[in-house]
């Protein structure tokens, strides 16, 4: 696995500790080479700046908005177009999500899907997936 997708909405949108947590661990990612992208069924405009600022930060290397792509997940195609702003093909992907229909979409599209319950759920599977070490 090479690409780290994460749902907005319901994963990075938690509390303020739960925000911290995810962007010790997005540093982690991109320290041992992980591309990160955040994916969300936004329609975008003004509304999606704050989607928006952890690529202007420099947290993660895309933000997909499904109202600005004319894709939403769960349609195959807006997972091609987040691994293709990632450099890779979607079987070196994948998901975090909140919503298990989503989390079907991209495992029946080659994608490892991780649902989104709580982080210190999560983070066991993606610090296994990665191989990433560290207290987030």
């Amino acid at each position: 696995m090479r690409g780290l997708i994460i749902d907005y909405c319901g994963v990075l949108d938690g509390t303020d500790e739960e925000r911290a947590r995810w962007r010790k661990l997005m540093a982690a990612a991109r320290a041992n080479g992980v591309a990160l992208a955040v994916l969300s069924n936004d329609p975008g405009g003004p509304g999606a700046d704050p989607i928006r600022k952890f690529e202007e930060d420099g947290l993660v290397d895309a933000v997909v908005l499904s109202g600005e792509v004319g894709a939403e997940k769960p349609e195959p195609e807006v997972f091609d177009i987040v691994a293709e702003r990632l450099g890779l093909p979607a079987r070196d992907c994948v998901l975090v999500d909140d919503s298990i229909v989503n989390i079907h979409g991209a495992v029946s599209h080659g994608m490892v899907g991780v649902f989104y319950q709580q982080f210190d759920r999560a983070v066991v599977e993606i610090t296994g997936l990665f191989d990433l070490e560290g207290e987030f």
